[in-house]
């Protein structure tokens, strides 16, 4: 019994994707689509080996020339909405308690903080509007 090329192809598209799933290699799932491809050129075209292995050359590298610098370059933007703690950087805040290099208390957000002087030297009294500057564990350093 002899298995026809295109079901070749498909046998390692699909190896390549369990691959890429174990691995989380993007490339291999860029590689097992110019598998596909390879199957598509087989199957309904009737294209030979040669074609086969040159659509699946060409399909694989094109996309791995294409969406990679893409992926690269949107792994290395910053997210657009910040959350948690990033969220009360750069916030101001009500000093609710004397702020020293040594603590005090803020309200944050709605919230109570405890906070402490980014600068050991500076001291902020109740009512006045501080800078949070950090957040340091529950402790926001504030100037």
């Amino acid at each position: 019994m002899d298995i026809d090329a295109w079901l070749w192809w498909l046998i390692g598209a699909a190896a390549l994707g369990i691959a890429l799933v174990i691995t989380a290699m993007p490339e291999l799932g860029m590689l097992a689509v110019g598998a596909v491809a390879a199957a598509v050129t087989s199957g309904f075209f009737g294209g030979g080996a040669v074609a086969q292995v040159v659509v699946f050359a060409v399909v694989s590298t094109a996309l791995i020339a294409v969406v990679r610098p893409i992926a690269s370059r949107h792994r290395a933007q910053r997210p657009q909405l910040a959350t948690g703690i990033d969220a009360l950087k750069g916030k101001q805040a009500v000093v609710l308690e004397r702020v020293d290099a040594s603590g005090g208390r803020i309200k944050l957000a709605g919230e109570v903080w405890s906070a402490r002087a980014l600068d050991a030297a500076r001291t902020y009294e109740v009512g006045q509007e501080v800078d949070v500057v950090d957040i340091e564990g529950a402790t926001a350093i504030v100037m």
